[in-house]
């Protein structure tokens, strides 16, 4: 499907040039991978995003992560995330096939009153403004930056207040996101997609996204 595509011809020449040496060299050099197709769509453009091939080794994905996150995708699930990064980096065109909308509520007027009156991140706020907005049950959550939105989605989803559709966790840092990563591949309530250790970042969410996209059409 087009909408899914680079706009332009030579867009898409040199998107798929890269794809094609990523696969090349994951072969030759790397020793190859044992990614379903669908996790390679996703490991491959996060390679692809950062030029680092370490993402082959650090990616981990629940049994059913892309197809959920494909079917939840196709049913115009809202997309939450931690930072605004991710929500501007999303193609609307792409989100458009199916209706999706990204959202963010860091800057949320009342999260970042009630996040300095309780003394806690407005990450953590704004994942629950999320919640009592009811936009949390059967998305996808994006957390790129902030351990602590990625530890409160877990809390919510082992107290029964939230139950996503798929989890992206790709916190990048050094305090806390490991372990956010860590907590996320070792819950089995929600499908998740993760990359373990410090490295990660929001332009990693944005291309998962981005790749789940792809493989919907």
């Amino acid at each position: 499907m087009k909408s899914m595509q680079q706009l332009t011809r030579q867009g898409r020449q040199i998107e798929e040039s890269s794809f094609d040496i990523i696969d090349r060299e994951i072969e030759q050099i790397h020793g190859g991978h044992s990614f379903t197709p669908a996790q390679w769509a996703v490991v491959r453009r996060a390679i692809h995003t950062t030029g680092d091939f370490e993402f082959a080794d650090l990616f981990r994905f629940s049994e059913q992560a892309t197809s959920s996150g494909i079917a939840a995708l196709k049913a115009g699930a809202p997309i939450i995330t931690d930072v605004t990064m991710i929500t501007s980096g999303l193609s609307q065109q792409r989100l458009s096939v199916y209706g999706n909308q990204a959202h963010c509520f860091i800057s949320d007027t009342k999260v970042i009153e009630i996040a300095k009156k309780e003394g806690e991140t407005r990450a953590i706020w704004a994942m629950r403004h999320a919640r009592d907005l009811g936009l949390l049950n059967g998305a996808i959550v994006g957390v790129g930056n902030a351990p602590t939105a990625l530890f409160e989605v877990l809390r919510m989803v082992a107290d029964n207040e939230a139950k996503p559709a798929l989890i992206v966790g790709i916190p990048v840092g050094f305090v806390k996101a490991e372990e956010s990563k860590q907590a996320l591949t070792e819950q089995h309530i929600v499908p998740y997609i993760a990359s373990l250790g410090r490295k990660g970042g929001s332009p990693l969410v944005v291309s998962t996204i981005h790749a789940l996209l792809t493989e919907s059409v």
